[in-house]
């Protein structure tokens, strides 16, 4: 079967299709189908590089245009980026005498 005629048999069926269920595009194509199922992997959890190897992608830049950020992983994201903001990061030189010297390991001089 040609890409042309898959096409046609595409619009035809989404034509039908649409007046069932408006979410249906009209002038639906293959491409559409790659698309969501790339949206559909990430997700899922797919790493982007693998989306990438399955869609048979040579620059990872390629497989970007087909990832959409769903309102769902927005709001995980900003709420980890306030979990972050949220915690107390005490500095790591802070010990028994809460010198930075003392935390590179520089001993005082005796005297």
């Amino acid at each position: 079967m040609t890409q042309p005629a898959i096409d046609k048999m595409l619009k035809k069926h989404a034509l039908v299709a649409h007046e069932t269920c408006p979410d249906v595009p009209v002038r639906l194509h293959a491409h559409r189908f790659r698309y969501a199922r790339a949206s559909h992997w990430l997700e899922d959890g797919m790493n982007i590089v693998q989306i990438s190897f399955l869609l048979g992608h040579e620059q990872l830049q390629t497989t970007m245009v087909y990832l959409d950020i769903t309102t769902e992983q927005e709001r995980a994201a900003l709420a980890r980026l306030k979990d972050e903001c949220d915690k107390e990061i005490k500095p790591k030189w802070k010990g028994k005498n809460d010198t930075l010297a003392s935390f590179c390991g520089i001993l005082p001089m005796k005297g």
